[in-house]
């Protein structure tokens, strides 16, 4: 069997450097265009969510993936910038756990995620109820900060777990990643709606224009699946997702319906409906 890939747009080239947002994202890219690392301020500690914190450690973990344009490829490893990341993420992962609920029943946290309630609100009610081409192309702009890179920090888990969830997790991501189809890839399929929706498909194209919320997002899986001692963190948020994503994904193919979108647009979430 053989299979064709669509090469008329590469989707390997790294993005451009974003625009800094304050000291610390400005430290951090001095760097990496080669410049010393000396950060101005450490304001950045009080606000951990905060556009510039949240754009530096971005930065920094994306030197682990494509990495930037014109940026050394050594830099991944270096120790400045790796200093840099492991005292950002030490701020977010104690606002994440001073903010988030805990627990210890893994069976009533599971039960619940089974049932979506009723007078739940999101994104996708919106859209599928009230919802704009324009508000359909702006959220589909946010999403690409981690879909266009989807399931590749859930894959660093992988040597990390034991034989038998391993394979649990490694099913999951066979689909992901296209079942062997390179054109069924999930990022592939997010990118063939993009191009759909008339917006940049490039990868990271839209990183200058995503907020803080949204690059933490994405920062937090990447930290979950750098770093071992977070491997449990990065399982039960990766069942999360495949649990509760469903019916999500049906409003938002029900509201690309009625507002005429064509197959191309429709096929990521469509796939993602179980």
């Amino acid at each position: 069997m053989s299979i064709t890939t669509r090469l008329d747009r590469p989707d390997s080239r790294s993005p451009a450097l974003p625009q800094p947002r304050g000291p610390l994202s400005g430290a951090v890219l001095r760097r990496m265009h080669g410049g010393p690392l000396t950060p101005d301020a450490d304001g950045w500690r009080d606000d951990p969510y905060g556009e510039d914190t949240q754009l530096a450690l971005y930065c920094c973990y994306e030197l682990h993936y494509r990495g930037f344009d014109g940026v050394p490829e050594g830099l991944e490893w270096d120790p400045e910038l790796l200093g840099v990341r492991h005292a950002v993420e030490r701020a977010f992962l104690s606002a994440l756990r001073r903010d988030v609920r805990g627990g210890d029943d893994v069976t009533a946290e599971v039960d619940a995620l089974l049932t979506e309630p009723l007078d739940t609100w999101g994104v996708s009610h919106h859209l599928r109820r009230d919802g704009e081409l324009w508000q359909l192309r702006e959220y589909v702009a946010h999403r690409s900060m981690y879909h266009l890179k989807e399931a590749d920090p859930q894959a660093w888990v992988i040597p990390r777990l034991p034989g038998p969830v391993k394979a649990a997790l490694v099913t999951v991501q066979h689909d992901e990643y296209g079942a062997g189809d390179p054109n069924r890839m999930h990022a592939r399929l997010f990118a063939d709606m993009m191009d759909e929706l008339d917006l940049c498909s490039d990868y990271g194209a839209y990183l200058d224009a995503a907020p803080a919320a949204t690059l933490a997002e994405v920062n937090l899986m990447s930290m979950y699946g750098l770093h071992r001692a977070l491997r449990g963190a990065l399982i039960g948020q990766f069942a999360t997702v495949e649990l509760t994503s469903s019916p999500g994904s049906d409003r938002l193919v029900r509201a690309m319906h009625s507002l005429g979108c064509g197959p191309a647009a429709i096929a990521f979430y469509d796939e993602h409906v179980e």
